[in-house]
């Protein structure tokens, strides 16, 4: 086990809070907090013991954290990441990465040339059975994939009642279904069975009360060979989430929620199990932030790296213009899509 490493979490809303709880039930981290609120500081500073908490990036830099998460609004990501590097700190990025690609290409290579890990935290990769369903598709048990498709649906009023005060009510600060909600699916589609190559989409506000960003979503994708197709709406009462990928000799099936995958090979067959305990999403942080702590150790790469992040937001900027302009948008050469 590698020496304790002391982790600046910044921002500590919802989001912010969980990765605070599980950086420290890995017993590897010494925790900090840099948070605006002081209110929500002392919260935090409280409930967690923490010693360190800061009102202010810069303050909290000059402590010389061993790493950073960052948790603020997506638009702020890159830069707090960059001033991080600059200080010598290793970064975890929350999803998604940006809300546009400005300022990457330099924090990569900064990173680099500072030998620092920069990762991001599309959690879904950590979950063991995505994992596991990921390596059967890729091992040909089920042949060459040919179709993906993600299902997404839930009452955001009840799961997230806060939404028109926070992020999500604006696209500039990485709101709406699209880079908020299917972004987790797009990236773990394109782990699955390569990255996306062109789409087209279709976005519209339909009922959401408060907030303008569209609420519902409808994306048609291309990667490589596969063809997919995305849906997500944030108003229905059912929660609905799942990605499913069909190969020339089976389909596969994640259900995120239930954190189970299934198969299924036999024409009107049943379904089969995958064989892998379900685990809450706290515990799915929790890989997450060990598998951080490990590439930060020169023990793994990243789970999520700059590039398939970078990669993932190419698609986000595509989805919102393509609804715009109602053109096809073209991403990028496909470069591990399956054959």
């Amino acid at each position: 086990m590698s020496d304790r490493k002391s982790v600046l979490v910044v921002g500590v809303g919802s989001i912010g809070e969980r990765h605070l709880r599980c950086f420290q039930a890995t017993g590897r981290a010494e925790m900090a907090v840099c948070e605006l609120n002081p209110q929500l500081r002392e919260t935090i500073r409280q409930r967690y013991r923490v010693e360190q908490c800061f009102a202010g990036f810069e303050e909290a830099l000059r402590a010389r954290p061993h790493a950073a998460v960052i948790c603020t609004p997506a638009h702020l990501h890159i830069p707090m990441a960059r001033a991080a590097v600059d200080a010598g700190v290793h970064v975890l990025i929350e999803k998604p990465l940006s809300t546009k690609l400005d300022g990457i290409d330099e924090l990569q290579h900064e990173s680099a040339a500072r030998r620092l890990t920069v990762a991001v935290g599309y959690v879904l990769r950590n979950n063991p059975a995505l994992a596991a369903m990921r390596e059967a598709i890729a091992s040909g048990r089920f042949g060459a994939p040919r179709q993906v498709v993600g299902v997404l649906g839930q009452h955001l009023p009840s799961h997230r009642p806060a939404y028109r005060q926070i992020y999500f009510a604006d696209h500039a600060t990485g709101g709406g279904a699209v880079q908020d909600f299917l972004t987790h699916a797009i990236n773990a589609a394109e782990w699955l069975v390569g990255p996306i190559t062109r789409l087209t989409a279709d976005l519209d506000h339909q009922v959401l009360d408060g907030v303008t960003v569209e609420d519902t979503a409808h994306v048609l994708t291309r990667h490589g060979r596969v063809m997919g197709c995305f849906s997500v709406n944030l108003y229905q009462p059912a929660l609905e989430d799942t990605i499913t990928v069909v190969c020339e000799g089976g389909m596969a099936r994640f259900a995120i929620s239930e954190s189970r995958w299934r198969w299924m090979t036999e024409p009107d067959g049943a379904w089969q199990d995958g064989g892998v305990k379900p685990v809450d999403r706290d515990t799915t942080f929790i890989a997450q932030a060990d598998a951080f702590l490990d590439a930060i150790d020169g023990l793994r790469t990243p789970v999520c790296t700059l590039d398939e992040a970078r990669q993932s937001l190419r698609v986000n900027l595509a989805i919102l213009a393509s609804a715009e302009q109602r053109t096809w948008q073209t991403i990028a050469e496909p470069q591990t899509a399956h054959a």
